[in-house]
């Protein structure tokens, strides 16, 4: 079945999804039972149900919920389609001009772990995080007026997102490269080697929307 295909249930086969739902595991002779007619004439529903994943069934045992209507799968499938854009932050931007001790203060006011740096043009310069100014502070006495470009992870070693990369490709991004956050940008119009910056995403953000979803599932 194609994505976005869409069949229309009749009212028979809502009735044994309703069925499968408070008996379950129950077998296709008690589903009939349950609807009053054979079990020959429920053959072809059952078969489009499990088709369609709504229902499941396992030999000797009966039918029970797809993955369709599990939490688990309900989640699965809103993850599946959920963009960077739905669930990123404002980003947290420092000028590559100004010094440790700004950024420092910056990761504070902005309470995150990473300062995305830009240059004078606005464009993608590189990122600072915490651990990077810990190791320049730590013993240097004069750390706090180094300019953040002499610490800073420069552009082409940047992990980067868009705003409609999948969260899940951008969750499987951070764990590949063990990276806490990335900037999420556009190419700049002009410029396409140049890169604009629209906002941050962080493993937070990402166990925000599964605590979001489940909560949502589990109460529906």
């Amino acid at each position: 079945m194609k994505e976005g295909t869409h069949i229309e249930l009749t009212a028979r086969q809502l009735t044994i999804i309703d069925l499968v739902k408070k008996h379950a595991p129950i077998t296709g002779e008690q589903i009939a039972e349950g609807l009053g007619i054979s079990r020959p004439t429920i053959r072809s529903d059952l078969s489009v149900l499990v088709m369609l994943g709504y229902i499941d069934a396992k030999p000797k045992v009966g039918y029970f919920l797809g993955k369709v209507l599990t939490s688990e799968g309900q989640l699965g499938e809103k993850l599946r389609y959920l963009k960077v854009k739905d669930v990123m932050n404002r980003p947290a931007i420092i000028r590559e001009s100004a010094t440790v001790n700004d950024a420092v203060i910056s990761l504070f006011m902005e309470n995150t772990g990473f300062l995305t740096v830009t240059d004078d043009q606005g464009a993608l310069a590189g990122m600072v995080s915490l651990k990077d100014l810990v190791k320049v502070t730590l013993g240097n006495p004069n750390a706090a007026s180094i300019p953040v470009s002499m610490v800073m992870t420069r552009v082409p070693r940047i992990v980067m997102v868009t705003p409609d990369d999948t969260a899940i490709d951008a969750a499987k991004k951070m764990l590949d490269h063990q990276v806490g956050g990335m900037p999420v940008v556009v190419k700049n119009a002009e410029d396409r080697s140049r890169y604009e910056v629209v906002g941050r995403l962080t493993k937070t953000n990402m166990a925000q929307i599964l605590v979001e979803l489940s909560s949502g599932l589990m109460t529906e």
